[in-house]
């Protein structure tokens, strides 16, 4: 979640690493997933393209494998380049439960995609290395830096993709299990502040937005929370998320250590946040700034320091930032702008080939436990968030000055405001045609998926995640897909 990053949320939990990064750098005040999912998220970031440009719909359809990123063409250009942990960008990486749950989104049931979120306390107070598959790989970097950077004539790009804060699968949730468990140790646990944690306002369930609604269904958080619950679940992913900072240290202390720091740029950012029971829900998969508000920090030669910005920007914007950094030209095509003007500590604003900066940002979601595709425009104070075709589901409007936390849909008492921000909207996509192509597009996925299965396509349903419900009204459930088919 981003607003870690800046006060007043970092008050709940000590990240040091960060504050590191903030005194000797720069964070962005409003940066933004361009879908806040992993796979479409990281397609966003490493091709420069919005996700209707890439059609990486869901965790199952990302980049073509063959698609040239910002790496691939630093590499070209006389960079060593090393990547390691997670990178989530291309196609079919991901399970079939979430596969068939992105696909039938549109078919009129509810059914449990996710176990009901929950924490757990492992190891002892000394225990700092939780997400031991995380640790490799930041122990990989350490050595790859302390090894071999070290010792590089030419100038070196270094990805580290970690897995934390996202909560652990949970395996009582069945055999392909949902990833909803908050797990940390006493360690992590001691560093977060648990009087500033803040408890989220819940609307009653016949009060939510229709899809808010689909979600928190989705997500298993229409039953009873205590209090005591919400604040745990919160406080256990600030914990996942102080983990994450020791690891960012790691490397900046590699840095140090070789003499490289004072040459090197850092830039921290992740693939979206997390709700943590805000809006009742937790995960991400949702236009709330819990879900799609990232962390971006960017320090190093040439950065300004201690610098807050308030501009609005988004993932996109790392392709040609990168090139920036390396003097590459940029492709032509790309959504996004260099960061660089922004950062830089040249007073000129060296405009770009492309012209000025929008004003705007773009997110956008077509995956699981969203029964719509969903768009948002974020510019100035509003957020604009609208469904499918602009019509068949009302959309939301939220005035992030007056209502940080997004409680109040302000778009039936500002028209003119939806209007305007629904015409630049459209300017920058045709949503009502691509949520109904990737409507299409789930229909032939579900339909080829089915025939290969034969038969037995409803026994397969039955084992995944949700199998729970499906068993309980098997024929009502065939027949609500027959009927979308």
């Amino acid at each position: 979640d981003g607003r870690l990053t800046f006060f007043p949320g970092n008050q709940t939990v000590d990240l040091p690493s960060i504050n590191f990064m903030k005194r000797h750098g720069t964070v962005f005040l409003n940066a933004y997933t361009n879908s806040p999912i992993c796979c479409p998220s990281r397609a966003a970031m490493w091709s420069g393209l919005f996700t209707h440009l890439t059609e990486s719909w869901n965790n199952f359809k990302g980049l073509d494998p063959d698609y040239v990123t910002w790496m691939d063409l630093m590499e070209k250009h006389g960079y060593r380049a090393q990547k390691f942990g997670k990178l989530d960008f291309t196609s079919g990486h991901h399970s079939v439960s979430n596969r068939v749950e992105a696909w039938t989104r549109d078919v009129k049931f509810l059914l449990r995609q996710e176990g009901r979120p929950m924490v757990k306390l492992t190891g002892h107070r000394k225990q700092f290395r939780v997400m031991k598959k995380d640790w490799q790989n930041t122990d990989k970097a350490v050595n790859w830096i302390k090894e071999e950077a070290v010792n590089f004539t030419q100038p070196f790009i270094l990805y580290l993709g970690l897995n934390l804060p996202h909560p652990y699968p949970s395996p009582y949730a069945g055999e392909n299990f949902g990833a909803s468990t908050f797990l940390t140790s006493p360690y992590w646990l001691e560093k977060v502040n648990y009087e500033a944690i803040k408890i989220p306002k819940w609307s009653s369930l016949s009060e939510m937005h229709p899809v808010d609604y689909y979600s928190s269904y989705t997500k298993n958080c229409t039953g009873k929370f205590t209090k005591e619950e919400v604040r745990n679940i919160r406080a256990f992913y600030y914990a996942m998320c102080a983990e994450t900072d020791a690891m960012l240290g790691e490397i900046i202390s590699a840095l140090r250590d070789t003499g490289l720091l004072g040459k090197t740029i850092i830039i921290f950012t992740a693939d979206h946040g997390e709700l943590a029971m805000e809006h009742r829900q937790f995960y991400k998969m949702s236009m709330y700034e819990g879900s799609s508000h990232v962390p971006l920090l960017v320090m190093g030669p040439g950065v300004r320091e201690q610098q807050q910005i308030p501009n609005v920007v988004s993932l996109v914007d790392i392709y040609p930032t990168m090139l920036d950094i390396a003097r590459i030209p940029a492709p032509p095509n790309l959504s996004g702008y260099s960061l660089i003007p922004l950062l830089s500590e040249k007073a000129e604003r060296e405009a770009s080939p492309k012209g000025p900066r929008p004003s705007w940002v773009l997110s956008e979601f077509h995956g699981c436990n969203v029964n719509s595709s969903v768009y948002m425009l974020r510019t100035g104070k509003w957020k604009y968030i609208t469904y499918s075709d602009g019509s068949s589901v009302l959309p939301q409007l939220f005035d992030l000055t007056a209502d940080p936390d997004e409680l109040t849909n302000v778009a039936i008492k500002f028209p003119v405001t939806v209007y305007s921000l629904d015409k630049i909207l459209r300017s920058i996509v045709n949503y009502p045609k691509v949520s109904s192509s990737v409507q299409e597009y789930n229909k032939q996925q579900f339909i080829s998926w089915k025939q290969s299965l034969g038969q037995n396509y409803s026994n397969v349903i039955a084992n995944l995640r949700w199998h729970q419900d499906w068993l309980k009204d098997r024929k009502k459930y065939e027949n609500a897909i027959d009927k979308w088919l």
